[in-house]
């Protein structure tokens, strides 16, 4: 089995979500101590909405991925396994809380 050496959280918001984003994501860092990223109030990378993403450990996920589906409040969430291999880890390997959306994988090739 492929070795997961730590998870990301993508928070997604828009122009009317973006402080309950915050907070929440806020909310994770304070509560947990997961590494925060910025705010982007634009897409970057793969990610078709303006996200935060969430870094943690694999000793966290049970605790953290929990908490974030009874406390995201409708705010749609993308987890997936940091294991090296970046296509596989968004394409196959990722878990969608709320509507899935279609991510932008061609930077990967």
């Amino acid at each position: 089995m492929t070795t997961i050496r730590g998870w990301h959280a993508h928070v997604y918001f828009d122009d009317a979500t973006v402080a309950q984003a915050r907070g929440l994501c806020e909310n994770a860092r304070d509560r947990f101590g997961v590494v925060m990223g910025n705010v982007h109030e634009k897409t970057v990378g793969p990610h078709p909405m303006w996200s935060c993403q969430l870094a943690f450990g694999p000793d966290l996920f049970e605790t953290v991925v929990p908490w974030l589906a009874m406390n995201r409040n409708g705010l749609i969430i993308f987890t997936h396994p940091e294991t090296g291999d970046d296509l596989k880890d968004h394409r196959d390997h990722g878990l969608w809380m709320g509507t899935g959306l279609n991510l932008q994988l061609s930077q990967f090739d």
